[in-house]
Formats: C-alpha cells, structure tokens, sequence
C-alpha cells in the first residue's frame, strides 16, 4: 500500500478519534452517563456522514484515492467504525441481499456483544 495512503489514513483516524472524543464528551456533559448518548449520537451522525461523502464522491466529487481513504477509513472510521457497518450493510441491501444484509447486521451486533463478554470473562477467570 502506498505511503501516501497510509499516511493519509493515519491522520484522518487521528482526527476522527478526537472528533469522537470530544463530542461524545460534550453530550455526556450534558445528557449524563446513565444511557450512552454520545456514543449512539456519535454512530448515528458517523453513518449519516459516510452516506454523504460516499454518495458526494460517487456523483459529485472526483476525491483522490488519498482523500477518499482519509474522509472514509481514515476521519469516519476513526470517529466510528460503525460508519463502515453501515456502509456494508447498505450496499448488501441494495444489491437486494437482504439476507446477507440481515445476517451481517444481526451477527455484527450479537456476536461484537458475545465477544466483548468472552474477553471480560477470559481477563476474570484468570486474574
């Protein structure tokens, strides 16, 4: 892969993670911790934002493959990889696989969830 891509990759993930981190901050500075607002707010602006860069760059823009790589997988994917879910899963149900697009979005979620237990349980059992 091309430097010039991966760099442009790395600082885009920088600046999304920032991004991230300072707006899901700032709404639970105001909405509190008891529900996970400014993740759920962060995922769902991320997919809406990956609509418009992808759909931009496919009718509207030429990006560069750089710039292409540092809005998508370098900003948004730093910001939420559940933008790039969200693309998956869109153009599985567009491709009119709606079972694919099902299975995808169903194993994603349940299975992401079932890991994440796994490690807890895996760090518990052994420390």
């Amino acid at each position: 892969m091309p430097w010039g891509l991966l760099l442009a990759i790395a600082a885009g993930g920088a600046l999304g993670s920032l991004a991230r981190h300072f707006l899901s901050s700032g709404i639970y500075n105001v909405t509190g911790t008891a529900f996970p607002w400014g993740i759920l707010i962060v995922n769902v602006l991320g997919g809406f934002l990956m609509g418009l860069l992808v759909e931009l760059g496919a009718l509207k823009l030429n990006y560069s493959p750089e710039m292409r790589a540092f809005l998508t997988t370098g900003i948004l994917g730093g910001f939420t990889t559940f933008s790039a879910f969200s693309l998956d899963a869109a153009l599985l149900i567009e491709r009119g696989d709606w079972g694919a697009a099902l299975l995808y979005m169903l194993g994603s979620v349940v299975l992401s969830v079932l890991a994440l237990f796994g490690g807890l349980f895996l760090v518990r059992a052994f420390s």
